[in-house]
């Protein structure tokens, strides 16, 4: 057997997630989850993390195809889309704490829920025009539209579910699905662990642990049988790896070996081969931040750098913007830019590709 080396490790995490691109629904399938994020910058963290990966994909297929995709939008260790498979571990959501709306008006759900069912599809305006303007505080120490807020709380809970965006506006209507397929706490458990180490492996056991806690938040039910069933999973249905004196968790029957192809890629901030720090800097042996809520005067690399992959390995960063139509791309190296001609044409690939992602040619 090969020896298992650094450069093993970062070739194999880069080809499991960023596969030949593939038709829309089959990655979606194979990812489970894809974190959203509003900033555009240039373009939003949903789009940039399934641009490489889906063959033809431009900004915004996603939420205009939403409707057609069988996908929810919901939380899992953050927010973003999830396929029904994977959101059916994260449901029934049985939460112990009452939300501050609840408090505030806690006749409001039963009516709200009695709106949707009775007139479909509701914008939160339909529902600011049936039921008046009602103000809550919200967690800013501030107020907010009350039924927006109980849409919310509503949707949380799996009695609503987003069935399409206006102009970027959540529209709700009632969930109908979650009961289809009810599973035990050992399979949801089970379910919950397979997508996180199938989205971020090889997995350090320091950053599985970081989410399994985050996971919380889209499954506060299961944190009990995580504590019960976690050691045992992870025996019986994964593998792991030990190099440098770290434990990497990765799917069972995947080979660690891995081609390194001479492709340049830039990355979401939140791309599953970005997102957890700590292995990034591990395998690349750099820390990569977001900096968008970063002081300006602060900031080391930028306000929405887009990690800079080279064969293997991130050797830098670029912040894109569009001006006058045309993509300008600011690159950052963490040691010196690469003279070689592949690597030059390989960039000029990769920025065209963004900028027909982007919809500029």
């Amino acid at each position: 057997m090969t020896p298992v080396t650094l450069e093993t490790l970062r070739a194999y995490s880069l080809r499991r997630s960023l596969q030949q691109p593939r038709p829309l629904e089959v990655v979606l399938e194979t990812l489970g989850f894809v974190q959203a994020d509003p900033i555009r910058a240039p373009a939003r963290a949903q789009d940039l993390i399934l641009r490489p990966r889906v063959a033809g994909y431009k900004a915004g297929d996603l939420e205009r195809l939403y409707p057609t995709l069988g996908i929810e939008e919901d939380y899992f260790v953050n927010y973003g889309f999830l396929t029904r498979e994977a959101q059916s571990h994260m449901h029934p959501r049985s939460v112990e704490r009452t939300l501050q709306i609840e408090r505030d008006a806690p006749e409001l759900s039963a009516r709200v829920l009695e709106f949707v069912s009775e007139f479909g599809a509701a914008h939160p305006k339909d529902l600011e025009r049936h039921f008046g303007k009602l103000q809550s505080g919200n967690a800013w120490g501030g107020t907010s539209q009350a039924t927006t807020r109980m849409m919310d709380a509503l949707h949380y809970r799996g009695q609503l579910r987003v069935v399409r965006r206006d102009k970027g506006i959540k529209v709700f209507e009632l969930a109908t699905h979650h009961a289809l397929q009810p599973k035990s706490q050992l399979e949801m458990v089970a379910g919950v662990l397979h997508l996180i180490v199938g989205q971020y492996a090889p997995l350090p056991m320091k950053g599985l642990r970081q989410l399994v806690a985050l996971s919380g938040l889209g499954a506060p039910h299961l944190k009990t049988a995580f504590k019960q069933h976690l050691k045992q999973l992870l025996l019986e249905q994964f593998q792991t790896v030990t190099l440098d004196g770290v434990t990497y968790v990765y799917p069972q029957g995947e080979s660690l070996e891995a081609e390194v192809t001479n492709e340049v890629k830039l990355l979401a901030p939140f791309d599953p081969v970005v997102w957890d720090r700590g292995r990034f800097a591990l395998l690349h042996g750099w820390e990569y931040r977001f900096e968008a809520y970063t002081p300006a005067a602060k900031r080391i690399r930028g306000y929405y750098a887009l990690p800079l992959l080279w064969r293997d390995h991130a050797i830098g960063w670029a912040n894109l913007k569009v001006s006058h139509g045309k993509l300008e791309a600011e690159l950052g190296f963490t040691g010196t830019r690469p003279k070689d001609k592949a690597f030059k044409s390989a960039l000029e690939a990769e920025l065209a590709a963004m900028s027909t992602f982007l919809d500029l040619e």
